[in-house]
């Protein structure tokens, strides 16, 4: 799950170098299109997901067009705008009552079976395999795609890939609009193990950004061995000292490795010592 939330955030970081803190909105909005797509209108699941991700992408299309196009290059004001975009979809959701057990999604496969011994929902199986699907999907994408080449070159020389034709702000905007599909598909994917509270929203970025900090944004082994770390870590403390303090887990792994190796595990970007 872990690693799914976090996907289309490095996605976008690793080739605009945009931090996109609107990203827990656009998930909790992208579960709660779908939601009203199926439940509301009652139009089949897959296709309610496919229009969901198609919306949550041009929102993010939309959103660097109308907030980040002038702030390129700033990354403080694009952390603050994004944010404050975030908190205020978040809020809107939570002031039109978009809230309580009413709003759930229902499971893909509402089923469960057993491995070696032990019961386990079939959502859960799937959420694997979405992820897995996923970053197969992004590395065909990457490599055999025009798009795809455009957004390599972006993440690893953009002044480069301008001098070769290659729109900067386009590449950007097209970054955040595949990164809001990819939060879309990670809540379709992970709500329906609960209900689709607002402040879900929030959890969301806090683990994209601790996750994509301690395994490298712009790194998926990193994402995947950091999801693995901080998930085994989170399920260690939420049985030996309470739930409450679940969320300290990625708080500290935040901290922590900014200042220790603030490029992450797997991350390239250069470490502190050597930019100073």
């Amino acid at each position: 799950m872990l690693a799914l939330i976090t996907i289309g955030f490095s996605l976008t970081f690793g080739i605009s170098n945009i931090a996109n803190f609107a990203y827990g909105a656009v998930y909790i909005l992208g579960g709660l299109l779908t939601w009203g797509l199926v439940c509301q209108l009652g139009l089949p699941y897959l296709i309610s997901i496919v229009i969901s991700a198609f919306l949550s992408g041009l929102f993010g299309y939309a959103l660097y067009w109308l907030v980040l196009f002038r702030l390129r290059g700033m990354t403080i004001n694009e952390v603050i705008a994004t944010f404050a975009v975030g908190i205020a979809i978040l809020q809107f959701l939570r002031w039109k009552g978009f809230h309580g057990y009413k709003y759930a999604l229902p499971p893909l496969i509402s089923d469960s079976t057993t491995i070696a011994g032990v019961g386990i929902e079939i959502q859960r199986l799937v959420i694997i395999g979405v992820g897995v699907v996923l970053v197969l999907a992004l590395y065909l994408f990457t490599r055999y795609t025009r798009i795809g080449l455009a957004f390599r070159a972006m993440s690893q020389d953009e002044y480069t890939a301008i001098v070769l034709g290659i729109d900067s702000d386009k590449t950007a905007a097209l970054s955040l609009g595949f990164g809001s599909v990819l939060a879309t598909i990670a809540a379709v994917a992970i709500l329906p193990l609960g209900i689709i509270d607002i402040d879900r929203g929030f959890d969301a970025l806090i683990f994209a950004l601790a996750v994509g900090i301690m395994g490298g944004l712009e790194s998926i082994p990193g994402i995947i061995v950091a999801s693995v770390l901080l998930g085994f870590s989170h399920q260690l403390v939420a049985t030996f000292l309470g739930s409450a303090w679940t969320m300290v887990v990625f708080v500290a792994a935040i901290i922590s490795v900014l200042a220790v190796k603030p490029a992450g595990i797997f991350g390239k970007s250069k470490e502190l010592e050597e930019r100073v």
